[in-house]
């Protein structure tokens, strides 16, 4: 009875029955749509611009007893180009 496609027979009556529906607030309705999309779209980019940003920075690393902040290479004892001396006791 029913097929598994959508054809151009049923695309027309859903557009009759939403200018039924909607009447002269279908401007308004597509305007509202279309901000949504935008909105969608920026906060899509901004996460994006997040992760890169992260990947980007090398991870910190808080030593809860000394109470510092210091990158990975430092914590892992690999020489970092902003350490000291490095003499280890803490």
């Amino acid at each position: 009875m029913f097929g598994g496609t959508i054809g151009w027979m049923e695309l027309l009556l859903l557009a009759l029955l939403g200018v039924l529906i909607f009447g002269k607030r279908l401007p308004e309705v597509g305007r509202s749509l279309g901000r949504g999309i935008v909105e969608f779209k920026k906060g899509l980019a901004g996460i994006e611009d997040d992760v890169d940003q992260a990947v980007k920075q090398p991870p910190r690393i808080e030593r809860r007893d000394a109470g510092q902040t210091i990158d990975a290479h430092q914590a892992s004892g690999q020489p970092s180009s902003t350490s000291g001396s490095g003499s280890g006791s803490a």
